[in-house]
């Protein structure tokens, strides 16, 4: 079971970030822009799932590159990796923390990082 502290810890091993808040939860930045941050459920979320579970535990939304990407990964049905009503049209995953393997984790967010890095920043990345 991972937690906000891992996050925090594979998010250490990228070059160039930072962590700071967003609507009051932790986030991790790259070149200034927000790659993963805690994604509680607000009232409104909860609401839209209706009769279904709302997924339990710490919540983490991830950047995607773009909706091609988003939906690819949907696709792929990776345990603890959905999307919600509120997140349609944008380039962004929700990770629950409770379920996703620790392989998925590393990669939903050194590929978030990707998604936000400065070009050259991230090709050098890529090349290691």
């Amino acid at each position: 079971m991972a937690s906000y502290d891992d996050v925090a810890r594979l998010v250490a091993d990228l070059p160039e970030t930072a962590e700071g808040t967003r609507s009051r939860g932790r986030a991790w930045f790259v070149a200034g822009r927000a790659f993963a941050w805690e994604r509680p459920f607000s009232k409104a979320d909860v609401r839209r799932f209706g009769d279904d579970d709302v997924p339990a535990g710490p919540i983490l939304a991830v950047s995607v590159d773009d909706l091609g990407e988003k939906e690819a990964v949907l696709a792929e049905g990776r345990p603890g990796v959905f999307t919600i009503e509120h997140f349609d049209g944008y380039a962004a995953l929700l990770v629950q923390l409770d379920v996703v393997s620790g392989t998925h984790l590393a990669e939903a967010v050194e590929d978030a990082w990707c998604a936000k890095a400065p070009p050259g920043l991230a090709g050098r990345r890529r090349q290691e």
